[in-house]
Parts: C-alpha cells; sequence; structure tokens
C-alpha cells in the first residue's frame, strides 16, 4: 500500500500517520515494524532493504519516507518502479510540502497511492495570477499583483511571464490578439512614464478580468 501526504500543515499529517500506525502495526511490536527515513539521506540499496524487510510478529511493516521532495533522481526512479508492483506486507508512506503537478514522479505516485492532501503554501508567481485573472476575479488578482511586486518581482517580468502564458493558452487567434493588444498598451504606459509600472498593470488585470 501506498500513502502521499503532501502539504505543510504537519499537525494534521502526524495525526494522519498516527491513525495508519494504529490500523497497521501492532502496539507491542510498532517499534521494530517502522522505519523513518528522511529522503537527502537515502540511497537506493538502503530503501529497498527496508522495503524487502519482513514484518515481525506482525501483518505489516511501515516505511515513512520525509520530505519525498527532496529524494535525489536515482532514488525516484527506484520508488517509480516499486510502486508498480509494491509489496503487499508493507506500507509506505511518502511526505512531501507541496503537490508539484508538473513533476513527473509525483503523476506517477499518486497515480497508485491513496493521496492525502494537506493545507498547501500558495506558489505565489505569473501562474498563479493568472489563475487568478482567468477566473474574473479582479480582487484576487489585484492583491496577488501587490504581493509579487512587494517581493520584488519586476514589472517586465509579470508582463513577459503573463505573455508567455497568453500565447500558449489563449482561446483563440482574437482572444490572443486582444490580449497582447493590451499588454502592448501596458508596455506603452509603463515605458513612457504615462502610468508607475503597479497601476499600468492594474489597468491590465482589471480590464483583461471584466472583458
Amino acid at each position: 500500500m501506498i500513502y502521499l501526504f503532501t502539504g505543510r500543515d504537519n499537525q494534521a499529517k502526524d495525526s494522519k500517520l498516527n491513525a495508519l500506525k494504529e490500523k497497521f502495526l501492532s502496539g507491542s511490536t510498532r517499534d521494530f515494524n517502522l522505519d523513518i527515513l528522511y529522503a537527502r539521506d537515502i540511497k537506493p540499496i538502503h530503501l529497498q532493504e527496508k522495503l524487502k524487510s519482513l514484518p515481525f510478529k506482525s501483518s505489516y511493516r511501515m516505511v515513512v519516507i520525509k520530505e519525498a521532495g527532496h529524494l535525489k533522481d536515482d532514488v525516484k526512479d527506484f520508488i517509480a518502479g516499486y510502486v508498480q508492483a509494491p509489496y503487499p506486507q508493507v506500507v509506505l508512506v511518502l511526505d512531501m510540502d507541496r503537490f508539484d503537478r508538473k513533476s513527473e514522479f509525483t503523476s506517477v505516485i499518486s497515480g497508485r497511492a491513496n493521496v492525502f492532501r494537506f493545507q498547501e503554501e500558495q506558489i505565489l508567481d505569473t501562474f498563479a495570477l493568472n489563475r487568478q485573472i482567468g477566473l474574473k476575479n479582479p480582487a484576487e488578482s489585484l492583491r496577488m499583483l501587490n504581493r509579487l511586486l512587494k517581493k520584488g518581482e519586476k514589472p517586465e517580468k509579470i508582463l513577459g511571464g503573463l505573455r508567455y502564458i497568453w500565447q500558449r493558452d489563449a482561446a483563440g487567434p482574437q482572444d490572443l490578439k486582444k490580449k497582447l493588444k493590451l499588454l502592448l498598451a501596458c508596455d506603452m504606459e509603463i515605458k513612457t512614464g504615462r502610468l508607475k509600472p503597479a497601476c499600468a498593470l492594474e489597468k491590465l488585470i482589471v480590464t483583461v478580468c471584466n472583458r
């Protein structure tokens, strides 16, 4: 059995892990059948040894990998292969801070695991900003823009990021043409000093949200 925990709510994660221990491990032999490993220290051969070990006076063993987002590539490859045919007497728990949709490893694991997503820190970038714009949510979009600028994100980088996303995800040629026209107007307002960068970006976002 495979379990995948994602998020930063460590208290909730610990509560769920304790519930799994109660379900699969006998109290009197729990310490003999539980291995808690940390991703940065794991080598494939050592992990294989832990997974192949037989339970001691119990139906199951449990192997918990903490900080699984930091696993080395060779260990990821080993685990990706293992989850295709896991040992029935082993409960493997992978614990990582966030669910990375772009990660092939996360995709493979989540397809074979029981996934529990706890409170996750919102990733603040142009992709997140564009999601709020796409939801026609000007208030949240403007708050996110303000946070990006306070974080030190350059206005030209935000514009470049939106251009990249819109060129890739535009609903059609006309939609793309209109958005690029608005981007160009925003860029000109910034470069000519007609508007302060923050104001120009706010104007762009409100206009797109209200289209």
